[in-house]
C-alpha cells in the first residue's frame, strides 16, 4: 500500500490483560471505532503503544492482527525505536515481513548520536528496506533533533517521505514548506498544537487522545480541511484540557484512563509503569468527566471534503 501522509493516524496504545498478556479482544474493539471514526491511518508501538516494553514476538502479534483488522482500508505503520543500527533494520524487514505498509521512525535510543550518526542511521534503515518512512522529530522527548539540514541529506532516500513534526515550534512546519515544498511530507506529532499545525499547512496529525475519543479527532482534522474553521476550532477548544493528558510523562496512563471512560480500553500498563493513583489520578478523573459532560454534538464530518473535490 502506498501511504497518503495525510488525515488522522492515532498512536494506538498497546492493550494488555490483568495478567500482563496482549489483550487483542480489546485492541480490535478499539481500532474498529477508530476506523468507524474515519482515521486514515494506523501507528503501532509508538510512546503510546509501550513501545519499549514489548517482545519482537508481540510486536509481530500486533502488526499482524491490525493488518487483519483493517483489510486494506488504512496504512499500518509499526514504529522503530532501537538502540542499534543492527536492530532497527532487523525490525523494518520483520515489520514489512508481518504486512506493514510503513514505518515510523526514532533516531538510535540511549545513545546521544551526532547529527552525522543520525543522517547514517536512518540511511542505513531506508536502504534496507522498500517501506515509506516517517521520521519522528521530537528532541523534547527524546533529546536529537533532526535538523532540516539534516532532512536535506536524508531526503536522498525516496521512502524517507515524511515527518512527525513535535519540536513544539510550529514555526517548523512553514520551515519545513519554504524548504521542502511537499517532498517532505508533515504530521504534526503534538496534541495540543494540532490545529495550529494544520492550519499553517501540515497535512496530518499522529494523534495521542484519538485512542479514547477517534470521532472528535477526526472531526477537527475534516472540518479545518474543508474551510470550516469556526466549527473545528469549537470543537478544538472543548477538547484542549483533554489534549494536555498527552503533554505529560505519564501519557499512557492518562490515555488509558481516559479509553476507560469512552469504553473503548482499560487502564492496564506494563510494569514498570502503573496505573495512576492518589491525588494525580483525581485530577486527570475531573479533566476526562469534565469533558464527558460537556462533550459537543459533532457536525457530520465524513465525506465532506470528498463532496467538496
Amino acid at each position: 500500500m502506498q501511504i497518503n501522509w495525510e488525515g488522522v493516524m492515532p498512536a494506538v496504545t498497546t492493550k494488555f490483560t490483568a495478567d500482563d498478556q496482549l489483550d487483542l479482544d480489546l485492541f480490535e474493539v478499539n481500532i474498529k471505532a477508530q476506523l468507524d471514526a474515519g482515521v486514515h491511518g494506523i501507528v503501532l508501538g509508538g510512546t503510546l503503544g509501550e513501545a519499549s516494553t514489548l517482545t519482537d514476538e508481540e510486536k509481530t502479534i500486533l502488526t499482524r492482527k491490525t493488518v487483519e483488522i483493517v483489510a486494506g482500508s488504512v496504512p499500518v505503520m509499526m514504529n522503530i525505536a532501537e538502540q542499534t543500527t543492527k536492530g532497527a533494520i532487523a525490525a523494518a524487514k520483520q515489520a514489512e515481513e508481518d504486512g506493514a505498509a510503513g514505518l515510523m521512525m526514532l533516531p538510535p535510543m540511549r545513545y546521544k548520536a551526532s547529527d552525522r550518526e543520525v543522517v547514517a542511521f536512518f540511511k542505513a534503515v531506508a536502504q534496507s528496506t522498500s517501506l515509506p518512512i516517517m521520521v519522528y522529530n521530537n528532541p523534547v522527548d527524546y533529546k536529537i533533533e533532526v535538523t532540516l539540514d539534516m532532512f536535506e541529506e536524508l531526503l536522498k532516500e525516496p521512502n524517507i517521505q515524511a515527518v512527525k513534526e513535535s519540536t513544539r515550534d510550529i514555526s517548523n512546519v512553514t520551515r519545513i514548506k519554504n524548504r521542502f515544498g511537499d517532498r517532505l511530507k508533515i504530521m504534526t506529532g503534538v496534541d495540543t498544537l494540532a490545529l495550529e499545525s494544520l492550519l499553517m499547512g501540515a497535512d496530518g496529525w499522529v494523534a495521542g487522545l484519538v485512542c479514547a475519543f477517534p470521532a472528535e479527532t477526526v472531526a477537527i482534522y475534516e472540518l479545518q480541511k474543508a474551510g470550516r474553521i469556526a466549527e473545528a476550532l469549537e470543537i478544538y477548544r472543548w477538547f484542549l484540557p483533554l489534549l494536555e493528558l498527552d503533554i505529560d510523562a505519564q501519557l499512557v496512563q492518562n490515555i488509558k484512563l481516559a479509553e476507560v471512560h469512552t469504553n473503548i480500553g482499560s487502564e492496564h500498563v506494563r510494569a514498570p509503569r502503573l496505573p495512576l493513583a492518589g491525588e494525580r489520578r483525581e485530577e486527570v478523573l475531573q479533566i476526562i468527566k469534565d469533558g464527558l459532560a460537556s462533550r459537543p454534538t459533532l457536525p457530520e464530518y465524513k465525506g465532506i471534503n470528498a463532496q467538496m473535490a
